[in-house]
């Protein structure tokens, strides 16, 4: 008979944060192709707030455990598992059967956290294609930071368009995560940076993790023109855009002539409309992009582990304080990633 000695936190409900609850679950099994991870680290993106409340289109809608990003250490194996040993120290990529290549609508629908069980528990099981191995140089609350927005960051920096070379520039919209990794990123890549922010306090810390320029867009609501200035009239090669309808014009405006915009989120909301003569006009490219594959996951820790990047966290909680991580980065006031600490 299974033990129980596996703690999760599940969406009891779909009505926000108090609908979550701490659970006892049955110890799992590795199917012939899975592991199973003793989760270390996960940590809270801004879609997992939305799933929470019952505002993510098209997720699991049952009781589920939540959360997309952890890190841990495989404790099982499954007899056909050939990449991954026990005692590995491993994450897991969103989307768990995209080894490398174009996303497809069948693989899509395998993320953890979103259409089945995640990462919010003591122990999981999942398969291994979706398992990267992670360099020495990272902690687990480090590397629980990294699939969703860090990924995301990454294949939206080299993904699509034309190749950034060392010393070209790239704008990054706001300080949430994609944009604050990002950030480190780019400049590991020997990019240029400019940011936006609304914030005095969040500016000084940008330019302080590296951020070239800084553009307050309270401050400056027509902030593509500092843009544009920042660059001798020109325009940056390619924009990560997070706000979605509300800002792409501006991004649009932002770019030199064919440059690239990263479409990402929608942040600022979703209301609005494209149009479309800014596009033909300026030559400029548009990309969604659908986080990453292992492949790329695997490319971005090679980056980390070869610059030293260490990823931004605001705050580690412990894991009965699960409640109070989502409450923290509901307030916004976060600057960097939001870590639970499972074990």
């Amino acid at each position: 008979m299974k033990g129980t000695d596996v703690k999760a936190i599940r969406t009891i409900t779909r009505d926000g944060i108090d609908g979550l609850e701490m659970r006892d679950l049955a110890d799992p099994t590795p199917g012939d192709r899975e592991v199973v991870i003793r989760i270390k680290a996960a940590s809270i993106n801004y879609r997992d707030l939305l799933l929470v409340n019952g505002h993510y289109p098209g997720c699991f809608e049952g009781e589920m455990t939540p959360l997309t990003d952890g890190a841990g250490e495989v404790v099982a194996v499954g007899a056909a598992v050939s990449r991954i040993t026990v005692g590995d120290r491993v994450s897991v990529n969103n989307i768990t059967r995209w080894v490398a290549g174009p996303l497809t609508p069948t693989v899509m629908v395998n993320q953890p956290g979103i259409f089945s069980d995640g990462m919010l528990a003591s122990m999981i099981a999942v398969e291994e294609d979706g398992v990267v191995i992670l360099p020495g140089s990272l902690s687990f609350e480090e590397a629980a930071a990294l699939p969703c927005a860090g990924v995301t960051a990454w294949s939206a920096l080299t993904d699509g368009g034309r190749p950034l070379r060392a010393g070209q520039t790239v704008l990054l919209l706001g300080t949430g995560g994609v944009s604050l990794l990002g950030l480190q990123f780019a400049k590991a890549m020997g990019l240029r940076v400019i940011a936006t922010t609304s914030s005095h306090d969040k500016a000084n810390r940008l330019k302080a993790f590296g951020a070239d320029h800084v553009v307050n867009y309270k401050d400056t609501p027509d902030w593509q023109e500092a843009v544009r200035a920042l660059t001798d009239g020109k325009g940056v090669e390619r924009v990560l855009e997070v706000g979605g309808p509300g800002t792409i014009e501006r991004s649009i405006a932002s770019l030199a002539y064919g440059g690239h915009v990263s479409l990402i989120g929608f942040v600022g909301g979703m209301e609005g409309a494209l149009n479309p003569l800014s596009l033909l006009t300026s030559g400029v490219s548009l990309q969604p992009v659908g986080i990453g594959s292992r492949t790329q996951f695997e490319e971005l820790l090679q980056l980390i582990d070869a610059n030293g990047v260490r990823p931004a966290i605001d705050r580690v909680f412990a894991f009965n304080e699960f409640k109070d991580a989502f409450a923290h980065v509901a307030s916004g006031s976060h600057f960097g990633k939001v870590v639970i600490a499972v074990d």
